[in-house]
């Protein structure tokens, strides 16, 4: 926590660098060609990356007033405000290395204001392949999660099935999805089962292993204790094995979801004719690198925000670890 004397400067650090970055914006040359785009029609005061920096400016302010006299917003306040900076610094040191120093040049490096305006200009396009990105990528990592799941509690309870299956997971498993293409898009007409099949396969291998290994660790007094208390199979594994093995399902289906990001770019890169990598595939091939940068601009954003809905379920169910293990 902040102490009360640098609790102003921590609050405010977003509005003094968005000011120095609208400084260079403003007083700093461009020496990088500036390539004709919609932008060129509207003031310049008007760009989407100096009202940006304004908005930075007037929320920190804001943000830093409302922390003096509201006691319940200055922790959350003061945590996020470093690191809106930070994100403020690296937009000012993108602008610098780019459009007014050009040692990084076009077109494959574009500034900061011309990604945001493709960002603006391709929105509607966006919206509609990151909505066909998140059918694709929920498809494939529920069914690659349920076959993880369901295979990783046979193969840790039943003895019979790890000695026949665990060698075949291990041969199959470490496979990468993305060797898989030619296969997957030989067996469909349809590129979408395809892609669903892909990144299945990626998920279902760490939420196999990990699956697996929890329910073979459940502690033999676990178990010893219903048994005795009069529990039957199936009450063993739904209500001792499985919650006992959650910590290492949720670490599985973590490196699953990693996995799955990148055979979804991958699928639809190659043969899926929609979504955010048959997007990013298409501007690279017509050399509009400014739209394939706030392509990984919107991934980033769609990857970390489904990411963190998995952390907020993690942190439900595990709720129990609270004050156990540190998270």
């Amino acid at each position: 926590m902040a102490s009360r004397s640098t609790a102003p400067v921590r609050s405010l650090s977003p509005a003094v660098v968005g000011g120095v970055a609208l400084a260079v914006h403003r007083l700093m040359p461009n020496t990088q060609e500036e390539p004709l785009t919609w932008l060129a029609a509207v003031p310049a005061w008007q760009h989407p990356y100096p009202v940006l920096l304004l908005a930075v400016v007037a929320a920190s302010l804001f943000a830093a007033g409302l922390s003096a006299v509201a006691a319940w917003s200055r922790a959350t306040i003061l945590y996020f405000a470093p690191l809106v900076a930070g994100a403020t610094a690296l937009l000012c040191v993108w602008e610098v290395v780019t459009v007014k120093l050009d040692w990084l040049h076009q077109p494959f490096f574009p500034g900061p204001d011309e990604v945001l305006g493709a960002l603006i200009e391709d929105r509607r396009t966006l919206a509609r392949c990151a909505w066909h990105s998140l059918q694709l990528l929920g498809a494939g990592y529920l069914a690659g999660a349920a076959a993880g799941v369901t295979c990783g509690v046979l193969i840790g309870w039943f003895p019979g099935v790890r000695y026949w299956a665990m060698p075949l997971v291990k041969f199959v498993g470490p496979v990468p999805a993305t060797a898989l293409i030619p296969l997957a898009f030989a067996l469909w007409k349809d590129p979408f089962p395809c892609g669903v099949l892909l990144i299945a396969f990626a998920v279902w291998f760490p939420v196999t292993i990990l699956t697996s290994s929890g329910i073979a660790n459940v502690r033999l007094s676990y178990l010893d204790v219903a048994r005795t208390l009069g529990a039957g199979p199936a009450y063993l594994v739904f209500r001792v094995a499985i919650p006992a093995a959650m910590p290492h399902i949720f670490l599985g289906l973590f490196m699953g979801l990693g996995a799955s990001f990148l055979s979804l770019i991958v699928a639809e890169v190659v043969g899926v004719p929609d979504g955010l990598g048959w997007y990013m595939n298409w501007q690279r091939g017509y050399m509009e690198y400014a739209k394939v940068y706030a392509t990984l601009l919107i991934s980033a954003v769609f990857f970390s925000a489904i990411m963190s809905l998995l952390f907020k379920v993690r942190d439900y169910v595990l709720s129990w670890q609270k004050g156990v293990l540190k998270w």
